[in-house]
This record gives C-alpha cells, sequence and structure tokens, in this order.
C-alpha cells in the first residue's frame, strides 16, 4: 500500500514521526514530492531561521532514508487534474504518477471524494488512517507510537502522557484507543 504524505502532516514532528515510523514498520509505502517538502519547510520557517534548518535536516533525513520516496509528478497530468484549490492538484498528480492509494492529509475539505475516486485514490485524515492500520495490525502502529512518545519526552524533557500527546498530534481516536492515562 502506497500513500501520499500531505505537508500538513510532515510539518508536525510527532504526527510526522509516527507515520514515518508506522511505515518503517512495512505497514505501508509512503511518498512524496520535492513541492510538499518544500510546503514543509516554508511552513517552519514561519517560526524562523531555526525552524527552517530543522526542518531542511529532517528533509534530508527522510530523502536519505526513504530515496524512493519522492514522486516527480507528471506537469501535464497536473494541469488536466480539477481541485478546489489549484495549488493541491500536485498532490493527487503525486499520488496518481507514484501509483498511491490514498492521500494522507488534515485538509479532506480540498481534496474532494468523487474527483479522486475518480483517480483511484482515496484522501483520509492520519488520525481515520493509523486507526485503520492499527486495527488491521496492532504492533506496528503501537510501536511507532511508542517511539515518537520517547523521543517527545527526550526533546522535551518531560513526561508526555500518550493520550494527551496524541490528542496535540491531531491523532484523538488513536489517543483514546491507545492510551489510558488520561487527557
Amino acid at each position: 500500500m502506497k500513500a501520499v504524505l500531505d505537508a500538513c502532516v510532515l510539518y508536525p514532528s510527532v504526527l510526522r514521526e509516527i507515520l514515518v515510523g508506522v511505515a518503517a514498520q512495512g505497514v505501508f509505502v509512503p511518498l512524496w514530492s520535492a513541492r510538499i517538502m518544500g510546503e514543509w519547510q516554508r511552513a517552519a520557517a514561519r517560526l524562523g531561521p531555526e525552524g527552517a534548518a530543522i526542518a531542511a535536516q529532517q528533509i534530508a533525513a527522510l530523502r536519505a532514508t526513504w530515496p524512493q520516496a519522492e514522486i516527480a509528478a507528471d506537469s501535464a497530468l497536473e494541469a488536466r487534474l480539477w481541485m478546489p484549490d489549484k495549488a493541491d492538484a500536485h498532490v493527487l498528480a503525486t499520488a496518481i504518477t507514484g501509483g498511491a492509494g490514498w492521500i494522507i492529509t488534515q485538509n479532506l475539505r480540498d481534496f474532494p471524494a468523487r474527483t479522486l475516486g475518480a483517480e483511484g485514490v482515496r484522501a483520509q485524515s492520519p488520525d481515520d488512517f493509523l486507526m485503520a492500520r492499527w486495527l488491521e495490525n496492532a504492533p506496528p502502529v503501537e510501536a511507532a507510537v511508542q517511539a515518537a512518545q520517547a523521543a517527545t519526552v527526550a526533546a522535551s524533557g518531560r513526561a508526555q502522557p500518550l493520550r494527551a500527546l496524541l490528542k496535540r498530534a491531531r491523532l484523538p481516536r488513536l489517543g483514546k484507543a491507545l492510551g489510558q492515562d488520561g487527557a
């Protein structure tokens, strides 16, 4: 199973670490485009030069780990696609070019089911996507979540209750399913 990770799910670090961690467990193959990575870096740059530098390092690490993940979408394909926000056509074109069945995004309104369905693609929120993967095969998802939680604890130097951490990462259903430590 292949899934395009939209910039909005790559930028928040905990969410990205969980999604990439689940992919590293062999649950799905992540895809993106150079343009998606650029959107992530521009969003991080709003935090200042440090944000852009950190994003550049993280992007380089992802590209090194997943050298086949970056897809160059066909510009003619992108031009023929209709999307409510024309700037999102490249995400769908990346999915089609890469043979992905999924686009993982927080911006579901920007990816109409009818338009995507005609191309054999489906958009899903990261919470719904990860819940479905957890219901199919829990251990890889749980391992990725535990690794992201440990990384967050190490970076922050303080406890990170699982349910609250996943809620902040916009994964409330997954947090409710996995975290019994309170909100």
